[in-house]
């Protein structure tokens, strides 16, 4: 049997060993809890630099975002710019450039047919021979004794219509329709003296001088008028007839330059004197 100094010594030794463990315990907390604690502040530092790219990106999401909807606001605006710049050109063609008119009638053939589309311009410079223009028939100009230019007193005109002819001659140049020859296929047109070319006019067509100005060739065209004639001359009302005579400047609504329909016979006019 044990006596008590055994047992105290055996008390000793098991508290001594006790209290080795317990600071063994305490250093290995120690150490987990210190473990711990970096962990924790290694996972805080790998965090906190996350959240603040996060709130970073947010900013420069809102200005993508932005910069998108000026991008598609510009574009847009470039878009309804444009349309209305090609709508106000094609207005400002049609308004001043270019109108469409409807041919009705033979006396321009074979240039022109009946029911062919041309399209006229209202600004254009000197008419000259061999212009086709569009006329305003809305009054008849002749000529006196004396060469100088007057308004004919016409009731109901039947003629008083838009018309389409060809220039033949202008203000100041002298007009001749020569029918000295007794084949009436042999008349021809002379301007300023001299026999002009007409391959346009319609084969075998006579070019006859009766009308308001029969036994008064040649003439001098006054200045600001034309002389007229449809290119089927058997069946034209031209300057030749005193229901249209000579044409004044200001009855010209425009000058044919091009035909557009029928498509297959798309042609421009400014040269079809040659």
């Amino acid at each position: 049997m044990k006596d008590e100094k055994d047992l105290i010594e055996e008390s000793a030794d098991a508290l001594a060993e006790a209290e080795e463990k317990a600071e063994e315990t305490a250093e290995e907390a120690a150490g987990l809890a210190e473990e711990a604690a970096g962990k924790a502040t290694d996972e805080a530092d790998d965090e906190a630099p996350a959240e603040t790219n996060e709130e970073d990106e947010q900013p420069e999401e809102a200005d993508d975002n932005a910069n998108i909807g000026k991008k598609i606001l510009g574009d847009v605006a470039e878009i309804v710019e444009s349309t209305l710049i090609t709508v106000f050109v094609i207005v400002m063609i049609f308004t001043y450039l270019l109108h469409p008119v409807n041919v009705m009638g033979h006396s321009m053939m074979p240039t022109l047919n009946d029911n062919d589309k041309i399209f006229m311009t209202t600004v254009y410079g000197k008419l000259e021979y061999g212009d086709i223009v569009i006329i305003n028939n809305d009054a008849v100009y002749s000529i006196d004794e004396n060469g100088s230019p007057y308004e004919v007193q016409i009731g109901a005109n039947p003629l008083n219509e838009c018309i389409i002819k060809r220039v033949i001659a202008s203000g100041g140049q002298e007009i001749n329709i020569d029918n000295s020859s007794s084949d009436p296929k042999e008349w021809f047109v002379t301007v300023d003296g001299e026999k002009i070319d007409e391959p346009y006019v319609m084969e075998n067509a006579i070019t006859s001088p009766t009308g308001e100005f029969y036994g008064r060739y040649p003439f001098t065209v006054p200045d600001g008028y034309y002389f007229v004639m449809g290119d089927n001359r058997e069946n034209s009302s031209d300057s030749r007839n005193s229901l249209v005579g000579l044409i004044k400047k200001d009855q010209i609504y425009g000058k044919a330059i091009m035909k557009y329909s029928p498509f297959s016979e798309f042609k421009f006019l400014w040269n079809s004197y040659k």
